[in-house]
């Protein structure tokens, strides 16, 4: 039988955008330099853009712009909390854009932490914008956030999620006291905190518990912390932000992909925001987990039917 290797593509651009904030941001461009523009980010806060989100794109169509949020995979320095907020990000998504000198409208895509960015994004700057998709949406509202985890998804870990909320002193917030365990010089809080709060979202759809970790390298020490940090601040959003102005952009073409049982993530955010947008397509995979093998394969299929919407 003749396997095909996969080709992994190279970047006919790369670089950093001019410091700002104490922040070097990184960026990727891929596919046809006279394609059309799709800006891409990765989830978290605290991840990193991955050559597959890239791939899932027709790199003879289209120009694939990636790039890593600030103290994020190849930006520099490498976990950097300062200078680090969600109107940050958007700030340089914009700068972005202006560097590369992109004058037509773009593709965004984003999956969970990264929808809320590209919600956000498209209502700040709608004339901007010509589609997108979206996967495992996220609000990036605490409020919300804080309800499904520690009240309707511990329903079904009540004993991890006792654990959880024991742990917390009294008087004292549930996400600020895991963001201080985190930014603790101390091993056995950074441990606590990856081994409690930090494997919640590992946990949650699925039936066996993960075994605690023993140790924790820089670059899982860097996602936790940017994240706490983004939790215990609200996201830096206020109360339902990014649903209060779904109406700026009711007139973008969108695809929506959640997986049924996200845990992680609840479809009925994706179903909320499918709602308000009238030119969304909504497409719930039939699988469990916030990620999966099915999930982004529906992905990939979605976006090649953008080969004939363009």
């Amino acid at each position: 039988m003749f396997f095909r290797k996969w080709f992994e593509p190279k970047p006919f651009n790369a670089g950093f955008l001019p410091e700002e904030g104490g922040h070097l941001v990184h960026y990727e461009e891929y596919g046809n330099p006279q394609g059309i523009p799709v800006l891409l980010t990765h989830g978290g806060p605290g991840g990193s853009v991955k050559v597959k989100h890239v791939t899932a794109f027709n790199l003879k169509k289209f120009r694939v712009i990636a790039f890593d949020q600030r103290g994020c995979g190849k930006s520099q320095p490498f976990g950097k909390l300062e200078n680090n907020t969600t109107q940050d990000t958007l700030h340089d998504m914009k700068r972005l854009l202006d560097y590369l000198q992109v004058n037509e409208p773009v593709v965004l895509r984003g999956g969970s932490w990264a929808s809320a960015l590209m919600l956000l994004f498209a209502e700040k700057y709608p004339q901007l914008v010509r589609h997108m998709v979206l996967s495992q949406v996220f609000w990036a509202d605490t409020a919300y956030t804080s309800r499904w985890e520690l009240g309707e998804a511990a329903r079904f870990y009540p004993d991890f999620a006792e654990e959880m909320r024991n742990a917390v002193p009294a008087g004292e917030s549930f996400y600020e006291f895991y963001y201080r365990k985190a930014l603790s010089d101390n091993k056995s809080e950074q441990l606590a905190a990856k081994n409690l709060y930090g494997a919640y979202e590992r946990l949650l759809g699925q039936l066996n518990l993960p075994a605690a970790v023993e140790d924790i390298d820089e670059v899982s020490l860097a996602y936790m912390r940017i994240y706490m940090q983004y939790a215990a601040n609200g996201f830096y959003l206020e109360r339902d932000e990014v649903i209060n102005h779904l109406d700026k952009i009711k007139n973008i073409p969108a695809v929506i992909i959640h997986n049924r049982l996200d845990f992680v993530c609840p479809v009925e955010q994706a179903y909320i925001v499918h709602k308000a947008l009238p030119q969304s397509r909504l497409i719930i995979v039939p699988d469990k987990g916030h990620v999966s093998d099915k999930l982004h394969q529906t992905i990939r299929d979605e976006i090649k039917k953008l080969d004939k919407v363009f």
